[in-house]
C-alpha cells in the first residue's frame, strides 16, 4: 500500500521490526491484563475485606473510562485557550 516506517528498508526488515514490535505489545499487554484480572484478589488479601466484589473488568472499565474523561477535559481546555 506504499507505507513504509523511516530507518527501515521495505521487505524484510520491516516485516522483522513488525513482528518483534508485535511481540512485545502483546507480551507487556498480556502482563497488564493478567495483573488487572488477579488485582481484585490481591487486595482482598491486602485488606482482609472478603467483601471486595471488584472484579477485573470492572477496573478496565474504570480505566478506560477515567482516560476518556481526561481526554475531553484536556479537549475542552485546548478549545477554550485557542485563540481565533
Amino acid at each position: 500500500m506504499g507505507g513504509f516506517i523511516p530507518g527501515y528498508r521495505p521487505g524484510e526488515k520491516t516485516t522483522e521490526f513488525l513482528q518483534k514490535l508485535s511481540t512485545r505489545i502483546t507480551l507487556f499487554g498480556a502482563f497488564f491484563l493478567g495483573f488487572i484480572a488477579i488485582l481484585p484478589l490481591i487486595m482482598e488479601q491486602l485488606t482482609k475485606v472478603k467483601t471486595f466484589n471488584m472484579g477485573g473488568t470492572s477496573v478496565l472499565i474504570l480505566v478506560a473510562v477515567a482516560i476518556e474523561i481526561k481526554r475531553e477535559v484536556e479537549a475542552q481546555i485546548t478549545m477554550r485557550e485557542y485563540d481565533y
